[in-house]
């Protein structure tokens, strides 16, 4: 039997198990608070939620930078609990924050650990390049991170 996901708005409910989530992904790293998650929230991102039988299994988030007629958004996080990675999850996330970009015809940023082959694979076929490098962009593990962007649709 396949579980269904529904991809729908992430509440500040939600940040305690976003919090343990970035944990298990990101440990080597500068992982996000619960409080990150709910000031993201609560100052009106475009965060998304990802849930397999009403729990929280991936989360991404998208903050808008500039306005139309030139508008432009970062991707902040996206994450998938490992133990649902590899079924569609995180591109189904993206394709939310993506929509949400293509309603104002917004260039879409992300930096993206340069080691993250299956991200940076993600991102590349949903139509992001590699535009830049940024030495020791990640905390407190100095990985470098390579900026994509994706050109508005």
């Amino acid at each position: 039997m396949t579980a269904t996901v529904s991809i729908e708005p992430l509440t500040v409910a939600d940040a305690a198990r976003c919090a343990e989530l970035e944990r298990t992904l990101f440990p080597g790293d500068d992982p996000w608070s619960a409080q990150a998650f709910r000031d993201e929230i609560r100052v009106g991102h475009h965060y998304l939620a990802a849930r397999v039988d009403e729990q929280l299994v991936g989360y991404a988030g998208l903050a808008f930078v500039a306005s139309p007629p030139h508008a432009e958004a970062e991707v902040h996080t996206i994450g998938v609990d490992p133990a649902h990675q590899h079924r569609g999850i995180g591109r189904s996330l993206l394709h939310g924050l993506l929509a949400a970009a293509d309603a104002v015809s917004a260039t879409v940023y992300l930096e993206v650990r340069t080691d993250n082959d299956a991200a940076k694979a993600l991102y590349e076929s949903e139509g992001f390049t590699v535009v830049g490098l940024r030495r020791r962009y990640y905390r407190p593990s100095g990985a470098d991170a390579h900026t994509m962007r994706r050109d508005a649709r």
